[in-house]
C-alpha cells in the first residue's frame, strides 16, 4: 500500500470499475481526507479516477471543480458546509491553494467555476463526457448561481446534497445523460430547487437522458422545485415539493425533437403558494402543482396534489398551459392521481389540441368542466 501524504490521510482499496474513454480502472483506489481548514481543491486535484476525497465537517469557502472520472466527492453529513470565497480571495491565493504551479489547469478551472457563481462543477466534455461522479452528503450554500452545476457528465449521481440559499439554482445539469439525484433537499434556492436541460444557453431539439432519475428529494421554498427542460425520456418519482411558487414544470419549445416522455409519479405536491414575480421568460407564478408546456407523451400519475392555489396564468392542480411559442402539448396522460383543493381548479387544460387524455383521477374541479 502506498504511502499518504499531504491530504492523503488514509488508504483504502476497493474495485470500482470506472473510467473516461479509455482510462485503465485501477485496483487500489485512494481516499484523500480533507479537514478544515485545508483545501478540498487539493485533494480533488491529486485524486485519481476511482478515488474518494473525503470531507470531514466544518466549513469550507471555497468553489470546487471536478474533471475526474470515477471520483467520489464525500462529505461527512450536512455539518460539511461549502461557501463562496472571501470576497478578497485572489486568483493567485486560488492557485496557490489548488495546486500552485504543478496544478495551473486545475486552479484554473477551479477559477471559472467560482467566477461563475457556483459551488461545486462537475465538467466534461461535449464530445466525451465526464463518467460516474458522484457527490454525497455535504451542503452548498450561498453562491449567486448554482449550489451545484454540471455539464457533459454521463451518470452523476447526487445523494443527499443540501443545496440552500443559491442566486439561481440548488442543482444544475445540462447535456448530461444517466444521471441520478436521489434524497437531496434544495431548499430557498432563487429559481428551481432541481434544474435539468439540454442546453441553459442554446435553442435546440429536446435530447435523450437515457433514464435520468429524480427521486425521494426535498424541495421547498425554491421559485419552482423541479424543472425539466427540453428533455426526453426521465422520470420524477416520490419527492416532497412543497412551498414553492410552482411544483413540477416540464418544458418545451417549438425545436424538434419535441420535449416529452417524462413519467412524473407518486409525488406529494402541496401547497406551492409562494409568489414570485413575473420575468423575461415566464409569467408570475404562484400556486402551481404540475405544469406542462410544449410537451408530448408525457404521463401524470399517481401523485397527491393538494392546495396549490393562486391567480396565475399557470396556477391549478395539474396545468396543461398553452405554449408561449405556439407548441401544442399533445398525447400526454393525466391519470390516477389524487388532486384536492387546487384553484383555481384541480385540472386545467388550456390547450387548444384534444389529444391529451384525462382519466381516473380523483378531483372535483376543473377547466373545462368535465375533466374529473
Amino acid at each position: 500500500m502506498n504511502k499518504c501524504h499531504l491530504v492523503y490521510l488514509a488508504c483504502t482499496a476497493a474495485v470500482v470499475g470506472a473510467g473516461l474513454g479509455a482510462a485503465p480502472a485501477s485496483a487500489g483506489h485512494m481516499t484523500h481526507v480533507v479537514h478544515a481548514g485545508q483545501s478540498i481543491q487539493k485533494a480533488v486535484d491529486a485524486a485519481a479516477p476511482g478515488d474518494t476525497v473525503l470531507i470531514a465537517r466544518g466549513t469550507y469557502r471555497e468553489s470546487v471543480t471536478v474533471t475526474t472520472p470515477g471520483l467520489t466527492l464525500r462529505g461527512m453529513g450536512r455539518g460539511v458546509v461549502i461557501q463562496p470565497a472571501a470576497a478578497k480571495t485572489t486568483a493567485k491565493t486560488t492557485a496557490k491553494t489548488t495546486g500552485g504551479a504543478t496544478g495551473k489547469d486545475a486552479a484554473k478551472a477551479a477559477d471559472t467555476c467560482a467566477a461563475a457563481g457556483n459551488g461545486i462543477c462537475v465538467v466534461g466534455k461535449k464530445n466525451r463526457k465526464l463518467q460516474d461522479v458522484t457527490l454525497v452528503s455535504l451542503t452548498v450554500t450561498g453562491f449567486t448561481r448554482s449550489g451545484v452545476y454540471a455539464v457533459d457528465t454521463d451518470r452523476l449521481t447526487v445523494r443527499k446534497v443540501t443545496a440552500v440559499k443559491n442566486g439561481v439554482w440548488g442543482i444544475a445539469q445540462e447535456a448530461s445523460a444517466r444521471g441520478v439525484f436521489r434524497g437531496n433537499t434544495a431548499r430557498d434556492n432563487g429559481d428551481a430547487g432541481l434544474f435539468l436541460a439540454n442546453s441553459i444557453t442554446t435553442e435546440q431539439g429536446a435530447t435523450d437522458t437515457g433514464g435520468t432519475l429524480v427521486e425521494h428529494n426535498r424541495l421547498e421554498g425554491n421559485r419552482i422545485g423541479v424543472t425539466v427542460r427540453r428533455l426526453r425520456n426521465l422520470t420524477v418519482a416520490e419527492n416532497h415539493v412543497t412551498g414553492n411558487c410552482a411544483g413540477v414544470f416540464v418544458v418545451g419549445d417549438e425545436n424538434k425533437p419535441k420535449a416529452g416522455a417524462v413519467t412524473v409519479a407518486a409525488n406529494r405536491i402541496v401547497r406551492n403558494n409562494k409568489s414570485c414575480p413575473k420575468t423575461a421568460r415566464l409569467d408570475a407564478l404562484q400556486g402551481s402543482g404540475v405544469v406542462m408546456t410544449g410537451t408530448e407523451d408525457t404521463l401524470v400519475t399517481r401523485n397527491v396534489i393538494r392546495d396549490n392555489a393562486g391567480k396565475s396564468p399557470l396556477s391549478g392542480g395539474v396545468v396543461l398551459f398553452k405554449s408561449f411559442v405556439g407548441t401544442t402539448s399533445e398525447r400526454n396522460r393525466i391519470s390516477d392521481n389524487e388532486l384536492s383543493g387546487n384553484l383555481p381548479a384541480d385540472l386545467v387544460d388550456q390547450e387548444t389540441a384534444k389529444a391529451n387524455t384525462f382519466e381516473a383521477n380523483s378531483c372535483r374541479t376543473s377547466r373545462p368542466a368535465g375533466l374529473c
